[in-house]
């Protein structure tokens, strides 16, 4: 019996499958076992075709492959290469037991790449479950990115039979470096760029909407803007996704990843998840799911970057109501009768709302049409428990003729970066919306005064653990963007005047 290596998806990560073969006296057959997917029970014809056309002898045996485990459904076309060659060198003496071996044969031999090869390589590699691979040499530039795995690329099942056998030599790939701008903490590389398609200089006036973005940038803090229509609150969104702290290299590949899972060309570059589902997005397509997989939805491929939420009452009660769980745990969870899976949840949720139905309740020349009924309406879509995991709450100002631009969003950029370093420097690993209770102790120290203003804040208002907690985390990166060690009563009033007011 011979075996080897090789990988299916449940849900974003890869789970390794043991690739058996066995070839017996008997009524020649060709059987796959081990809950095999059409994609794969298909593979018989093409490694059958794939044989015979490379004048190779397609053995007059009982031919079965086993897929273990065997209660883990198997997908995918990579499944070829693999069990090829274990009916290839079933009768010589090599040992393929480390061998990842990932490729779909043509009819004639040649060896493909699919969509699905880079995620899973990446998710096999993040896990070091394998360390080396054969793989399509079509699909190298792309995995050359890919850390902890040496990579052997062949073409034609010819040259993946002839390497195995021992009878030629390849070479692994080398590892790429990535070219972009960095910044060195700790002997570790923070990638970013300096492109800005949509810059802060084309959002005039608005300055306390644009430093609230500052901050919730440089926090990784979620943020909701109210205002009428036309003021600029999707234009700040947008221009936010620019300004984003900076990547390290396993970000970048996870970012690439998720790219790939949504069937984009992969970019590779320093620049995190932009999200925008509209407010008419079921509820499955915003969390994923589905009967028999469960398919990734825009929360997990927002992971590490933007969820950007336009016209935020209009999304189903449903929908707002199931995303407390992820912004809170940064975390999503499926259940299915047939699977279980969890995604990584770690986003900066953007809203957009207009203050009422019309839009024109906060205008000073136009005429708000809604009742008191239709505003309160409007607002209670947005419940408490939801509004409390927002740390930045901004009401627009109104628009002016005569309102400028200011800070460019190379400018804000560079004080995210600043703010980024700062926070390292005191040894904190995680962005400053995500500091647990133990590091806000550690991290989020107050002078006297700053906790005087704080302590009088929470008795007046009423503040529940939460929002003091989120006020804290607050203050702490508009300090940090002061480049303050202690958070002191400027920062505490700073953060207190993003709070929602009722």
């Amino acid at each position: 019996m011979k075996k080897l290596l090789c990988a299916t998806y449940e849900g974003v990560d890869a789970k390794l499958v043991h690739v058996e073969s066995t070839l017996t006296k008997g009524l020649p057959s060709f059987s796959i076992v081990g809950m095999a997917s059409a994609s794969i029970t298909e593979a018989k014809e093409r490694v059958k075709s794939a044989l015979l056309s490379n004048n190779f002898t397609f053995p007059p045996k009982r031919i079965t492959i086993n897929l273990a485990p065997s209660d883990l459904k198997k997908e995918g076309s990579h499944f070829d290469l693999g069990m090829a060659l274990l009916i290839l060198l079933n009768d010589k003496e090599v040992d393929l037991k480390e061998w990842g071996v990932f490729g779909e044969l043509g009819l004639d031999g040649s060896v493909k790449s699919n969509s699905v090869l880079y995620p899973l390589l990446l998710s096999l590699a993040n896990q070091q479950a394998i360390t080396k691979a054969l793989v399509p040499k079509d699909a190298l530039q792309q995995l050359s990115n890919i850390p902890n795995i040496e990579f052997y690329g062949v073409s034609h099942l010819n040259e993946a039979f002839e390497f195995l056998n021992g009878t030629t030599k390849l070479q692994p790939l080398k590892q790429k470096q990535f070219t972009h701008k960095y910044l060195t903490y700790n002997k570790q590389n923070f990638y970013y760029q300096e492109e800005y398609k949509e810059d802060f200089l084309d959002v005039l006036g608005q300055e306390v909407a644009k430093k609230a973005a500052l901050i919730a940038a440089a926090g990784f803090h979620n943020i909701v803007l109210e205002g009428s229509p036309g003021c600029g609150k999707s234009m700040i969104a947008k221009r936010l996704h620019y300004i984003l702290p900076p990547l390290s290299q396993q970000e970048i590949l996870e970012v690439a990843k998720l790219e790939a899972l949504d069937t984009k060309e992969v970019s590779f570059k320093p620049l995190r998840a932009f999200r925008a589902p509209h407010h008419s997005s079921t509820q499955a397509s915003i969390f994923g799911g589905g009967s028999h997989k469960a398919q990734i939805g825009e929360v997990g491929l927002a992971n590490g970057g933007i969820l950007f939420f336009d016209e935020l009452p209009h999304f189903s009660k449903n929908v707002l109501e199931a995303l407390r769980e992820p912004m809170q745990d940064k975390k999503i969870r499926i259940s299915r009768v047939n699977v279980k899976v969890q995604y990584d949840a770690n986003f900066l949720f953007v809203g957009a709302m207009n203050p009422c139905p019309c839009g024109n309740l906060l205008d000073e020349t136009k005429e708000c049409r809604c009742s008191d009924v239709e505003i309160a309406r409007y607002k209670n879509r947005l419940s408490e428990p939801f509004l409390d995991r927002i740390e930045l709450y901004v009401v627009m100002q109104q628009v002016q003729p005569n309102d400028k631009p200011s800070l460019s969003s190379k400018d804000m950029h560079t004080m995210v970066r600043d703010a980024f370093l700062f926070a390292k420097q005191r040894g904190q690993n995680v962005f400053n919306a995500h500091l647990d209770d133990t590091q806000i102790e550690q991290f989020c120290f107050l002078t006297n005064e700053a906790n005087e203003v704080l302590e009088l804040a929470a008795r007046r208002f009423g503040l529940s653990f939460r929002v003091i907690k989120n006020i804290k985390k607050v203050a702490r990166t508009i300090a940090d963007l002061a480049k303050s060690k202690e958070i002191d009563k400027i920062h505490i009033l700073e953060a207190l005047s993003y709070r929602r007011r009722d």
